[in-house]
């Protein structure tokens, strides 16, 4: 994908699935509810730097391709004269490591219509990806990491709890989030 083709987006859509969701860091004028098709939300990204550090990682969500899955989200609209500021801001963002690669994807909105949006993948490939953990195993991480951007708890929580306000269902991330107040709170 082309930087040019990125940047002639308008309107800009960016699909939010996990912290843009309660966290987007730019105007949004319009929101759907949205699916994208062949990805699934998962906590297959270690985080080294926002949730988590070098010496201790933690996880955060990341799309990760795989044929016949599908998450759900929201398509959050741009205002048109911010298209440049935001387009650099979440590059900023959601490229600090490179963990993530920019895609110009095709979402299907609660209306019956289709949107092309900007979003960020996993790079399969890269170093800070990690896939196949248990819940147990994401859990235990979750409930100890933190990083800049506060506890790798708190990022977990929030999403989850957005996901549910906006009727949108994920049962690991509920267990996750159940499993998770216990180890926070001492328990085993």
């Amino acid at each position: 994908m082309t930087e040019e083709k990125v940047l002639d987006l308008n309107p800009l859509w960016v699909f939010g699935y996990a912290s843009l969701l309660w966290n987007p860091g730019f105007p949004v004028t319009e929101r759907k509810l949205a699916t994208l098709r062949d990805y699934h939300r998962s906590f297959c990204m270690r985080s080294i730097h926002h949730r988590g550090t070098a010496e201790e990682p933690g996880l955060v969500l990341a799309l990760d391709e795989m044929p016949g899955a599908s998450c759900q989200g929201q398509a959050m609209r741009v205002p048109d004269h911010a298209n440049i500021e935001v387009i650099e801001y979440l590059r900023e963002r959601e490229l600090i490591s490179s963990a993530y690669l920019e895609r110009l994807v095709e979402l299907d909105v609660e209306d019956g219509s289709t949107v092309t949006a900007l979003t960020y993948v996993i790079d399969p490939t890269h170093v800070q990806y990690v896939s196949g953990l248990e819940l147990e195993q994401q859990a235990r991480i979750i409930a100890r990491s933190a990083g800049g951007r506060g506890p790798n708890s708190e990022y977990l929580w929030n999403t989850a709890d957005h996901l549910r306000g906006l009727g949108i269902e994920d049962e690991d991330l509920d267990m996750l989030s159940a499993r998770v107040r216990v180890l926070a709170a001492g328990g085993q």
